[in-house]
């Protein structure tokens, strides 16, 4: 115990590490809150939305529940609220949520167009991405490892203390292995103590909590073993930070984004706007063609509606939905493609977690959270099935021609939000703990060696330049 008070004494001396550690515990803080806030905001809207959703259906309920009420118009004015809110980890790890809709309005028109007319975004402000815990340890927390754990060695040999710490018989493998350990747990208590307290107030699950509490200590396990590993058989101070720097730019900046360019080129991903128009290019169509053509493809999915009188004049309401769902049987081949290449995309960046620490980190974060593409994927999968609903409820009106009064607008389809599809995916999850094993086993065989005298002439040659004044031990 009075080892671990010594350097616990001798860490809190040092001016950087007490403000790395301070400063690391604020950007934490003020992640969470951020995180917090943002999901705060996106339940606000909803519930405004909500407010403003039940008046839009009174009001088209006085309009067209009349007793010789038009299904066909009720259906062509009502637009639905379809919701997506976040959920409780999702201050954590905001992932698709800030540039993917979670408020959206249909109506029985064409779904595909209405899915993906959404699906425009501001470059400049989606660039930056979220400023959420995710953030926060993947990118700022490695820096201020490295700013503790740079010179752990090299600075008792820049003081001259480090032939006599070797010399001693309680030193060796022991004094580095409780210094490294120190900052560990430092670091993340400093990103998990937030966090935690992050989650009560949102008050979500222990499951969910512990899975991103276990990423945050084998990503941050893995960085301090990389740095301890520098630590051990590098040079001068200067030159383990501008290592460590290095290792971070390029496992943080530049191999992932060189890995999603390579994804992006091998699985190309048509744009969602395309199959809007699409969409439209078919329902425009069916306006100068015979309704014939029209109905042929559409009986056949729906048989039951065959037997229904005809449509002699220019306009019918079951000649004008009927189109709209020709036209999303039109392009369903390209849906069924844009979503499964989007899939393979989030398939292979999972994968990128067993060489990749910060992408493992992004991946489990977010599918935590349920906040990534997958769970996007999912609400609009669950608007698809509302749709139907809201088809089959609209068509026996239409069909047989029957009045919409103001009771049927109390009958129709009422979506409900999507239950949450979060996950732990295992495969990022294991490539992550080999990265931490792997480079955390190599700094202890390195620590070992320096601490038992194998490295020690090899130092010594390095650092004889610059050490001609200190004495033998």
């Amino acid at each position: 115990m009075s080892a671990w008070k010594a350097d616990v004494r001798l860490l809190f001396r040092a001016p950087l590490s007490v403000g790395a550690l301070l400063l690391l515990l604020l950007l934490t803080t003020l992640s969470v809150v951020a995180g917090l806030a943002a999901a705060a905001r996106q339940k606000a809207v909803i519930e405004r939305v909500e407010a403003a959703q039940r008046m839009d259906l009174a009001s088209v309920t006085r309009e067209h529940g009349k007793p010789d009420g038009v299904a066909g118009s009720a259906a062509y004015y009502t637009f639905h609220l379809t919701t997506d809110p976040p959920s409780p980890l999702a201050f954590a790890a905001l992932g698709q949520r800030d540039v993917q809709p979670h408020v959206l309005r249909v109506r029985l028109l064409g779904l595909q167009s209405q899915l993906y007319e959404s699906e425009t975004l501001n470059p400049e402000l989606a660039l930056p991405g979220a400023f959420d815990f995710a953030f926060v340890l993947t990118y700022l927390a490695p820096l201020v490892i490295i700013a503790l754990m740079h010179d752990l060695v090299s600075s008792e040999r820049e003081a001259g203390r480090f032939r006599l710490l070797v010399s001693m018989p309680t030193s060796g493998l022991g004094v580095w292995m409780r210094r490294s350990t120190l900052r560990y747990l430092l670091v993340l208590g400093a990103l998990l103590a937030p966090l935690m307290l992050g989650a009560v107030i949102s008050r979500a699950s222990v499951a969910g909590t512990f899975a991103i509490a276990l990423t945050a200590a084998l990503y941050v396990a893995f960085w301090l073993g990389l740095a301890l590993l520098v630590a051990a058989w590098g040079r001068s101070s200067a030159a383990n930070g501008a290592t460590l720097v290095g290792c971070w730019i390029v496992l943080t900046l530049l191999a992932p984004a060189l890995a999603n360019a390579v994804i992006s080129r091998a699985i190309p991903v048509a744009k969602g706007i395309d199959l809007t128009l699409a969409q439209r290019e078919l329902v425009h169509r069916a306006w100068d063609i015979p309704k014939e053509e029209t109905f042929r493809p559409f009986f056949v999915k729906h048989p039951e509606w065959r037997d229904t009188p005809p449509v002699l004049g220019r306009f019918h309401w079951k000649w004008y939905y009927a189109m709209h769902e020709v036209g999303d049987d039109g392009v369903s081949a390209e849906v069924a493609e844009y979503r499964r290449s989007l899939t393979a995309r989030e398939a292979w960046t999972a994968r990128l977690g067993w060489i990749l620490p910060a992408a493992a980190v992004q991946t489990i974060l977010h599918r935590a959270a349920d906040s990534d593409l997958l769970a996007h994927l999912e609400y609009q999968l669950s608007i698809e099935r509302f749709h139907t609903r809201l088809r089959d409820f609209y068509y026996p009106y239409m069909f047989h021609e029957r009045p919409f009064q103001k009771a049927d607008f109390e009958q129709m389809p009422r979506y409900q939000p999507r239950p949450s599809s979060a996950s732990l995916p295992v495969s990022p999850m294991l490539g992550l703990l080999v990265l931490a094993a792997l480079v955390s086993g190599a700094a202890v065989i390195g620590v070992r060696a320096l601490s038992s005298g194998v490295s020690t002439k090899f130092l010594d040659r390095v650092w004889a330049p610059k050490t001609r004044s200190e004495s033998p031990a």
